[in-house]
């Protein structure tokens, strides 16, 4: 698969580049000054107070168990070959508050008792905390980032730039496997746990339900805890020092284990990953905590998501808010080689759970360079500075990397897209990229360009000898070159390269390579160079090879320099972007020679951003989609749409799956809100319960649901959005969900009105009343172009919102809330209850149709006391049912569906997903029945 990394390491830096120079000196520094990245060597563990120290062995993880998730199976086996530290019990409340007195950790506020677990915490704050404590105790940490974000309450809800160093001696989270081999050798929920059974339904003191025969507290039970892992499949092998998943995936999706205080004793158990809905960093709940590990991890491996095992994790280090910062777009792509796999790299910031994606195969991968459109990539088998015959190809920039097609020519290097006047798209590239500086040599060379359309290549054609890799400006009047001497190409007045032009070596003839010329017609020329005289004297200082990137004018006047941070040199500089946002995008060397990140550098203010860490990263291309105002007419005045607000209703800052579902909604709701008729409003039951394209004609119908959501949520959205935006609107399909009616949705990730506090384009849409007056027709472009998940596109897009999931039974009946809630709650199910009837009166008055649905759950809640999961008194249920059945009476708008009928509903094994969750399957019935109930309505559609 790989070009020898001996062999290209010397051939470039000898051939290209050479340096005969002192480097600089390096010290590896972390994103937050007082933090440190490096490794440890250790004897022996010290010994920790309050942990106990665990010996490694080996461990099964998941099961081949059919009844459990597709994600906790099958069974995989890992081997810990090394001994790490545990805390005896969960971080409590007053371990915290002792710790944040004296690190400056943000205050969450006070618990009842110190003795209590702390909980109500993100994975950050969980992060941060080890941190901390290792600061406080003058250890190393294990996490590095380069900005924190904080909620209104102070929790942690994203760190920029993070990174977890396992081969660091530091307080950390234990990894999934680390937990599960402690948790199991002692196991016994049923005799040592808080649970439904003995909690009343909350945490107690960490320890006062005993300890297992290992001495550890509450690894079952009590709250829930994170564990350091992103959430990855398992595979059925054998992995030595398993540490999780590379990265998030679309969702940023991590690990929780244990049970916690309102989980049955049986029902806990140490295969379960995760929670009732998906968990990402910024989760947070009342029945999440977490205790520490301390120690290091030798040779950790991750497992991606293709069973493919890997060894050498690159990370993302800066979001897509920061780089828009820079690029003025949120459409970027950056594409490398990953020299340590050898393979293509690259990261979409259009995805906002950044990951890095490699397309795997045995080919050689060099300079890589994405089309105008961002659709393909085209690449080469040789790097600038090694002569000799070089393969180019282009292929589809997605994970498989397919339609690959090779150019047909003896030799081809250095690819480089360009757009021509006559709208055609090229790919200029040269026969020879090796050592420029012999003139005979070089000009036994050519450029060339090749016309590249419906996925194949044209006809080659012959521009200019001489191998002229660094670019070829817009106007045709200049080429640049560097592999040794910074050679041009220029045209002669009047004329252009191809028809009258000479050839010049600027930069005083000295030393130079990795030119490259700006597409944004300033024909400006980046470059590198071993610290010569012209350089030098335009710095004023003296400074090592490549220790600057150097900018030269039409003409070949130094017109600035870039200095790289202390501690590194850059190479494989590249101009990124066509317009007055232009940057050039590096990688930094460090003291070893090794490439191990790779940045974006402003010319604007000469900062720099450090986009992603790596063993070994090459070559990098950034593409830019340059942003375009959206002008838009209010009816009165008129305005440019902001695109940094507009449409942006999602981003790295907090994000949950919850805000992923209604970006999409969002994008869905402008997009269709002309043609809506009928739309689907309520929690996981609807989302997952009413598929938009089950519905027949003349019914148009999108699913607005979201999960863990409430009538507050569903009103907000309703008011703002639904009903001043869908014209046509004839009927609300919502739904009841009896058990949770004494939900307010007072948390981060069930609540929609507190996301415009989080995200530009809520502040924005609420800052011009929700546009009511007038709607700004951008908006729904600019929405669909900003920020996502493509993975959930494409769910949602084809399916209009409907979240599709495969039948696996009903299970058995889970209860994570008190049934005896009405006795303390009854007020806030009624000022439910108000809130539900108001937008019947809102809808009676516009005469739109509201059919209330209550979903199918498990039938075997009727063998408990309990209505639904989250609780409720089956006693109370049927009152409930016919005060809501007797609005039909004031509000003859208002039909209620009640499917569940006490458990005594048709929907068998086959239609449901789990314990309270129709499957696709179930969906496909129950929406069919609504559909045949609005048919009776007798609605004027107005076909």
């Amino acid at each position: 698969m790989r070009f020898s990394l001996a062999v290209s390491m010397f051939s470039v830096l000898f051939f290209a580049c050479s340096n005969s120079e002192t480097p600089i000196p390096y010290d590896e520094e972390s994103p937050e000054s007082s933090e440190s990245s490096g490794f440890s060597a250790f004897e022996d563990l010290p010994e920790i107070e309050g942990m106990i120290l665990v010996h490694g062995g080996t461990v099964t993880l998941g099961t081949d168990d059919t009844k459990y998730r597709p994600s906790e199976r099958p069974a995989m086996k890992v081997v810990l070959d090394y001994d790490f530290n545990l805390d005896v019990h969960e971080v409590t409340c007053g371990e915290y508050r002792e710790l944040a007195k004296k690190t400056g950790l943000k205050d969450f506020g006070t618990c009842e008792s110190d003795s209590l677990p702390l909980s109500n915490v993100t994975y950050y704050d969980a992060v941060l905390f080890a941190n901390a404590k290792g600061k406080f105790e003058s250890r190393d940490t294990a996490y590095t980032y380069s900005n924190a974000v904080y909620d209104t309450e102070g929790h942690c809800t994203n760190l920029e730039g993070f990174s977890f160093h396992p081969e660091v001696v530091a307080y950390r989270l234990p990894t999934e496997a680390e937990w599960v081999f402690a948790a199991s050798q002692g196991w016994d929920p049923e005799n040592r746990s808080w649970n439904a059974d003995n909690s009343e339904y909350r945490a107690h003191a960490v320890c006062s339900a005993g300890a297992d025969s290992l001495g550890f507290c509450d690894l079952a039970g009590n709250v829930k805890e994170w564990v350091n892992d992103w959430a990855g499949v398992f595979c059925d092998t054998i992995v030595t020092n398993y540490v999780g998943a590379p990265d998030g995936g679309a969702l940023g999706e991590r690990v929780l284990k244990g049970g916690y205080f309102s989980d049955r004793a049986s029902e806990m158990n140490v295969v379960a990953r995760g929670d009732e809905y998906t968990v990402v960093a910024s989760t947070r709940a009342e029945r999440l905590g977490f205790r520490l590990a301390f120690g290091f991890i030798p040779d950790p491996v991750w497992l991606g998501t293709d069973g493919r095992v890997v060894s050498s994790i690159v990370t993302p280090l800066a979001s897509a808010a920061s780089l828009k910062a820079l690029t003025g777009s949120f459409k970027m792509i950056l594409a490398f080689r990953n020299d340590i796999s050898g393979n293509l790299a690259y990261i979409d910031y259009n995805e906002v759970n950044l990951s890095v994606t490699e397309i795997e195969d045995d080919m050689e991968v060099f300079h890589p360079d994405v089309s105008p459109d961002g659709m393909w990539v085209a690449f080469c088998t040789k790097p600038e500075g090694v002569a000799g015959k070089s393969e180019l190809y282009v292929r589809n920039l997605n994970k498989e990397g397919s339609n690959l097609v090779k150019l047909d020519v003896e030799s081809a290097a250095i690819p480089r897209w360009r757009v021509l006047g006559d709208g055609d798209t090229v790919i200029v590239y040269v026969t020879d990229a090796g050592n420029n500086k012999d003139d005979a040599a070089f000009k036994s060379t050519s450029t060339w360009q090749v016309k590249f359309a419906g996925g194949k290549f044209g006809a080659p054609k012959k521009l200019f000898d001489g191998a002229f890799h660094g670019g070829i400006s817009e106007d045709n009047t200049l080429a640049v070159t560097g592999a040794r001497l910074l050679r041009t190409r220029i045209a002669n007045s009047g004329s252009t390269l191809v028809q009258d032009a000479r050839d010049a070596v600027w930069y005083d003839s000295a030393q130079a390579c990795n030119a490259s010329l700006a597409q944004d017609g300033s024909k400006r020329t980046a470059f590198l160079d071993f610290g010569g005289k012209l350089g030098r004297k335009f710095a004023g200082e003296s400074y090592a090879t490549h220790e600057r990137i150097l900018v030269a004018d039409s003409s070949g006047n130094l017109v600035q320099t870039l200095k790289a941070p202390a501690g590194y040199t850059f190479d494989h500089s590249e101009w990124a972007g066509d317009g007055e946002t232009s940057n050039i995008v590096a990688t930094l060397v460090n003291i070893a020679g090794a490439h191990t990140k790779i940045v974006l550098v402003s010319p604007s203010d000469s900062s720099v951003l450090k986009l992603v860490s790596g063993a070994e990263l090459w070559h990098p291309c950034l593409w830019v989609k340059k942003a375009n105002s959206a002008p838009v007419d209010t009816g009165s005045t008129e305005f440019v749409l902001d695109p940094d607000s507009a449409g942006i209703y999602y981003n790295s800052s907090g994000a949950s799956t919850n805000d992923i579902y209604y970006r999409y909604k969002m994008e869905l709701l402008w997009q269709y809100r002309n043609s809506i008729n009928v739309v689907v409003l309520g929690s996981s039951r609807a989302l997952r319960g009413v598929n938009p394209n089950e519905f027949r004609k003349p019914v148009f119908a999108v699913n607005m649901a979201i999960a863990a959501t409430v009538i507050n949520a569903h009103s907000f959205l309703f008011y703002n959005y639904v009903l001043p935006h869908c014209k046509n609107l004839k009927a609300v399909v919502i739904s009841i969900d009896l058990d949770r009616g004494a939900n307010t949705g007072d948390n981060s990730n069930n609540i929609f009105h507190e996301a415009y506090k989080s995200y530009p384009g809520y502040v924005y849409d609420m800052n011009h009343n929700f546009w009511k007056d007038s709607f700004p027709p951008k908006l729904a472009s600019l929405t669909y172009d900003s920020p996502g998940s493509q993975e959930m596109a494409k769910k949602l897009r084809p399916v209009k919102g409907f979240h599709s999931t495969a039948s696996h039974g009903w299970g058995d009946p889970v209860i994570t809330g008190d049934s005896c809630w009405m006795d303390k709650r009854e007020s806030i199910y009624r000022s439910n209850f108000d809130l539900f009837v108001e937008l019947l009166k809102t809808c009676k008055e516009r005469n739109i149709y509201v059919i209330g649905v209550i979903f199918p759950t498990n039938p075997r809640y009727a063998e408990t006391g309990a209505y639904g999961y989250a609780g409720l008194r089956r006693s109370e249920a049927p009152a409930l049912i016919q005060e809501l059945a007797e609005l039909h009476k004031t509000y003859p708008n208002f039909i209620l569906m009640d499917e569940n009928k006490m458990g005594n509903h048709d929907y068998g094994d086959n239609l449901a997903n789990d314990y309270s969750h129709l499957s696709h399957s179930g969906a496909a019935v129950l929406t069919a029945r609504i559909d045949s109930l609005i048919k009776t309505l007798n609605i004027d559609f107005g076909e």
